[in-house]
């Protein structure tokens, strides 16, 4: 058995088993499944070239593994990531503090430049329009892009919070307890 600063080699591939159960358990309740199908915008977490953070507002589409984000081949985020792939994303909800939930990933980006149209920015669009104004934003985006970058997002740590259910961040929920006490 190969071991070395992270353990053995059968402890990391167990971590990393953890770590997907973790992840499937976080993305399988139905607040989390609600966020990810929502119309709502994400907020992508990345590092840019000149290595000061970023922090910007993107459409996305969940595909089941992945959050896409598609953007033109010349927007700064695709140099970005093609050179720093770790990323956050975030996906906000509610008004006030009983409706606020969010789901929050942290993972990779993986970065494609594909002919044509991204079909998850298509999808992604579809979801907010009805089917005469889909059809007409697909007119005028193929008319407009004869590439894309497709930016996939792959989860390596996700959390699910519902604030007005008490699903909270550990820390804020042993302040809560202590403070019940």
């Amino acid at each position: 058995m190969v071991t070395g600063g992270g353990g053995s080699v059968r402890a990391r591939r167990k971590e990393t088993l953890d770590d997907r159960r973790d992840i499937e358990a976080e993305l399988s309740t139905t607040g989390a499944r609600e966020l990810l199908t929502s119309t709502s915008a994400a907020h992508l977490g990345y590092i840019g070239n000149d290595g000061t953070p970023r922090v910007i507002p993107v459409g996305f589409f969940w595909t089941g593994d992945q959050a896409v984000v598609a953007t033109a081949t010349t927007s700064p985020k695709v140099a970005a990531l093609s050179a720093r792939p770790d990323v956050a994303l975030a996906i906000d909800a509610g008004d006030t503090p009983d409706q606020a939930r969010a789901l929050s990933l942290r993972g990779r980006a993986s970065v494609e430049i594909v002919d044509g149209v991204v079909p998850e920015y298509l999808a992604a669009a579809r979801k907010t329009m009805d089917a005469q104004a889909a059809a007409e934003f697909e007119r005028n985006v193929r008319a407009m892009y004869h590439q894309m970058a497709r930016i996939a997002i792959t989860p390596h740590w996700v959390r699910y919070y519902d604030f007005g259910a008490g699903r909270m961040p550990r820390f804020l929920q042993e302040l809560v307890e202590q403070n019940q006490s």
